[in-house]
């Protein structure tokens, strides 16, 4: 008589990556003391874990975030940072790593995360094949900045930062100092510098440098023209200032840029 097969039994290893995502329900997973206390004891036993998105809310809830540098979607910044001030918010972060714990912006930022934990397993030859098979990227062109100048002149909700937001953008050639954009949004340098930050999660001299450099990294893909007038055409006096912008904003030198990310 034949027997019955065997049933398997699903193998319960350790955990080794724990990342909680966003979702629908995230104000009652962020409030749920039981999955609170759930993910504070598997951080301790995992290899590492994070989130996805606004997933990061779940684990500031839990107390996991306090001190760390993170990352989450852009639209989303600002209100971790002013729920959970003991967190870094890297608000135009792709993704972060911080010890064991790796934090992403939104859900394709959560692929690009992916991608890094498979190169830092198993090397960058798998994941460059891992890449190529999704059609994706290893690397992110434009660095590790999770958005354009102009998504975020969007975030502001005073309408005289906005409009000095779109004046600078409009304007990248002109003197765009604080002491001139204060004049042009009728404030004192300092409030204009405070409302700035408190507006968009970012000081002045930042946004206007991020609007210059993401202004060149366009023109870098369309055209050949040569440093010294890409760093003219977007309002650096010195080509070695803007060299160094450059590389600085998006990780990479402008001819590495070129080289790997020009059309």
């Amino acid at each position: 008589m034949r027997q019955p097969p065997r049933q398997r039994q699903a193998r319960r290893g350790p955990i080794d990556t724990l990342l909680v995502a966003g979702s629908p329900i995230l104000e009652d997973m962020a409030s749920d003391p039981q999955l609170q206390d759930w993910l504070r004891r598997q951080s301790r036993a995992v290899r590492r874990f994070g989130s996805v998105c606004s997933g990061a809310f779940v684990l500031a809830a839990a107390g996991l975030l306090d001190g760390k540098r993170v990352a989450t979607h852009w639209n989303s910044a600002a209100r971790l940072a002013a729920a959970y001030p003991r967190t870094c918010v890297e608000a135009d972060a792709i993704y972060v790593k911080d010890g064991k714990l790796f934090t992403s912006a939104g859900v394709t930022a959560g692929m690009d995360l992916a991608l890094a934990m498979v190169e830092e397993d198993h090397g960058r030859e798998l994941a460059l094949r891992v890449a190529r098979e999704l059609v994706m990227f290893l690397k992110r062109p434009g660095g590790q900045s999770q958005f354009s100048a102009h998504l975020a002149a969007q975030t502001a909700e005073r309408s005289s930062v906005r409009e000095v937001q779109d004046h600078v953008l409009a304007n990248l050639k002109d003197d765009l100092s604080v002491p001139a954009l204060a004049s042009r949004a009728g404030m004192s340098e300092r409030s204009f510098a405070r409302i700035f930050r408190s507006e968009t999660g970012t000081t002045p001299a930042e946004f206007v440098e991020n609007a210059r450099i993401d202004a060149a990294r366009r023109l870098a893909e369309e055209s050949d023209l040569p440093a010294k007038r890409l760093a003219d055409a977007v309002g650096y006096a010195n080509v070695d200032g803007f060299r160094r912008a450059f590389a600085r904003r998006l990780g990479v030198s402008l001819v590495d840029y070129r080289r790997r990310f020009a059309n």
